[in-house]
């Protein structure tokens, strides 16, 4: 490296020991599969010296403790005789400890090391409890158990944590202080390895986004693009804080809740949870995407327990196909990679996508020689203000948006505001200039999500496209995305229209008018279908037609009246599937569903298939379901109760041909703050939680 320039200077004196040489790391770096936090923690002991002599011996000890200390997972066997053979022996690898109940201990292991029965001392998980939350990477000494009536092999003499056991988080707000904003992004992105004068404005902007579900909760963004843009480094190197999985790992056990188990997913345990290759997602059950929604709307969902997470949800693929060719297609939109079951309402819920597109490919030419944070140390500073800042409402009494945001275009451009606050101005204001950069650079990310979504949706419920923010001078001024600002494909998508006995056509080219007098002749050309009534003769009852409509979350208005009421006529017998009446909340939702179906005046029977987890909760269901049953009775309905273990889809069939799916079955109604407020009895004035209902006749 050539002499120390401005912003190295700066950084090693507001920050002495906690930056690093990053053109040493990436020398090392080449040659090893360790994550980069762990390859600069020994860089920042070894070659913290600016004698290039001092550097170099510091490299060969770094290179020689990787040889000596890094456990690879084909090495455990040898690790374990190394252990045996010298009586103990350090390493270098990823910690966990665990209580076991039924044996009133704990016991560590270590990722690559396989055993999972190394005894571990008190003071380690008490001095250092995130071996309890998710394990840390350590220098942990190994020795072997010479005792042969003890039920262990190996436990831990010494551990080291890697990561940083403190973090000071106000001496790194003043850390900051020193620096203009534009010299604190150039040292971010230093930090993860790049040169920032051989990077746009733009583009840091682009990096900056990426590292946003590091310092802000349940902030859910998608960036598709090229190959080798580095999409998932941030995810698997950068941080400890966040995993970064594949499509083929995407259960609802995994993510979310593993009912068998009664154990928190992924979401429990890391900041940021990670799809890599998201166009490869595949999933076999609809539950995962229905509870992924539930938890990207609002960090909460309900798997028979209610589980409220942090977690930031962030979706990372390819695009193969040409950026210029897909806005100006009438075909295609930019979501095209993503799988189907990654829907509208999925889609909806991104705060931002990031224009991978415009992403450097990772070469050596944009990789720093110069001071950067230590790794750790940045992912700490953001795990921090992850945990115990809140800008959210800062960004909310600042911000002015213009009328065509919506509900979740203003959740996610505040959310992305606020995570570049974070980011960018830890502890102190943003001025006005920087604040309205950050806001323009939100909405056009949002602006790109919902601009797809208008694309693929053959009505108007997502054209409101222009979104748009008032400067502080009061000048509204609306943003655009810059690959699809003068395609009229994307800015006037094509529209199908909807089948009116024949009279509309299959489609209509362009979108609506925005001025009211251009629809006019259209208008005139549709003409109704008309059949008139004879005199003092009462109208004929409309037939139910066949439904496909979405509830969306926050709704009001539903009921099991309005929903399947009209489908009840002249049916005489019920059939519901549910696999949850098991909660008190759940089983009054029946009982509701049974009020409905006696007021229809023709149902007579009504047969209830579930499941349930063991013999307790089948004897108290069951003595709630008998007085269901009684009362039914008396007005000469019967209820039938079946179990069937294996069933997880849920379903409605009547006897006249009509089939009604629910996709969360009747348990589809937010739970009341309190019973003593507006919707706790009144189902049409209670909150809805999103959900998709089918409604058709099968012959």
């Amino acid at each position: 490296m050539s002499e120390l320039d401005g912003l190295d200077r700066q950084l090693t004196s507001a920050f002495d020991g906690k930056v690093v040489r990053k053109d040493l790391l990436h020398r090392i770096k080449k040659g090893t599969n360790v994550p980069t936090f762990v390859l600069e923690f020994l860089l920042a002991r070894f070659c913290a010296s600016d004698d290039q002599a001092e550097i170099d011996a510091g490299m060969e000890a770094v290179l020689a403790t990787l040889q000596d200390n890094y456990v690879r997972p084909d090495e455990a066997n040898a690790a374990q005789s190394k252990v045996a053979t010298k009586g103990k022996h350090r390493f270098i690898d990823k910690v966990h400890v665990r209580f076991v109940e039924k044996e009133k201990r704990h016991w560590a292991s270590l990722e690559n090391f396989n055993s999972q029965r190394i005894a571990v001392g008190e003071k380690f998980y008490r001095d250092n409890d995130r071996l309890l939350e998710g394990g840390i990477w350590a220098e942990v000494t190994l020795a072997h158990n010479e005792i042969d009536e003890d039920d262990y092999a190996f436990y831990i003499e010494d551990l080291r944590p890697i990561q940083l056991s403190r973090f000071d988080f106000d001496q790194y707000v003043e850390g900051r202080k020193s620096f203009t904003r534009d010299d604190w992004l150039d040292a971010i992105m230093r930090s993860v390895g790049l040169e920032p004068s051989k990077l746009s404005k733009r583009v840091k902007l682009h990096y900056i986004a990426r590292l946003a579900p590091l310092v802000e909760p349940n902030y859910n963004y998608i960036e598709l693009g090229p190959r080798g843009t580095g999409k998932s480094y941030f995810f698997s190197e950068f941080s400890p804080y966040a995993t970064l999985i594949s499509g083929g790992q995407a259960t609802k056990a995994t993510l979310f809740y593993n009912n068998a188990r009664r154990k928190v997913g992924l979401v429990g345990y890391w900041d940021t949870v990670a799809f890599d290759e998201v166009g490869g997602i595949k999933v076999r059950d609809p539950d995962t995407i229905q509870i992924m929604k539930d938890f990207m709307a609002n960090g909460r969902f309900s798997r028979g327990a209610e589980v409220i997470a942090d977690a930031s949800l962030s979706f990372v693929g390819n695009i193969d196909l040409s950026v210029d060719q897909v806005v100006n297609s009438t075909e295609y939109d930019l979501f095209q990679p993503l799988p189907p079951e990654l829907d509208l309402a999925v889609m909806d819920r991104f705060a931002a996508y990031i224009p991978g597109w415009e992403m450097p490919k990772n070469s050596s030419e944009f990789l720093t020689n110069r001071y950067g944070f230590i790794t750790d140390y940045l992912a700490e500073a953001f795990h921090y203000q992850f945990k115990h800042t809140n800008r959210y409402e800062e960004v909310s009494r600042q911000i002015r948006l213009g009328k065509d945001i919506e509900g979740r275009d203003e959740k996610g451009i505040k959310k992305t505001v606020a995570a570049f606050l974070k980011i960018l101005h830890p502890g102190s204001p943003a001025t006005t200039e920087e604040f309205e950069e950050y806001v323009a650079y939100a909405t056009e990310c949002r602006r790109r999500v919902k601009e797809q979504m208008n694309k693929r949706k053959p009505d108007d419920e997502f054209a409101r496209i222009n979104l748009s923010y008032f400067e502080a001078s009061g000048t509204e001024v609306v943003v655009f995305c810059p690959e699809s600002k003068n395609a009229l494909a994307t800015q006037q998508p094509a529209r199908r229209r909807l089948k009116n006995n024949g009279a509309m056509s299959e489609a209509m080219i362009g979108s609506a008018p925005a001025n009211l007098d251009e629809p006019k002749q259209a208008i005139a050309d549709i003409q109704p279908s008309i059949e008139p009534v004879q005199a003092g003769a009462e109208p004929a009852p409309s037939s139910p037609k066949e439904q496909h409509f979405t509830i969306l979350y926050g709704d009001t208005g539903h009921s099991y009246e309005t929903i399947m009421g009209p489908y009840l006529r002249s049916a005489k017998e019920i059939t519901i599937e549910d696999p949850y009446i098991r909660l008190q909340h759940q089983i009054q939702n029946f009982v509701r569903f049974c009020e409905t179906c006696l007021k229809s005046g023709s149902i007579k029977t009504i047969n209830l298939v579930s499941s349930y987890d063991d013999r307790t909760e089948l004897a108290d269901v069951s003595e709630k379901l008998e007085d269901l049953k009684q009362s039914l009775l008396e007005s000469d309905i019967v209820l039938n109760v079946s179990l069937n273990p294996n069933m997880h889809d849920r379903e409605i069939r009547l006897d006249n041909g009509w089939h009604i799916k629910i996709g969360r079955g009747l348990d589809f109604y937010q739970r009341p703050g309190s019973w003593f407020e507006v919707g706790a009895n009144d189902l049409t004035l209670r909150k809805c939680l999103e959900t998709k209902v089918d409604i058709f006749h099968v012959a």
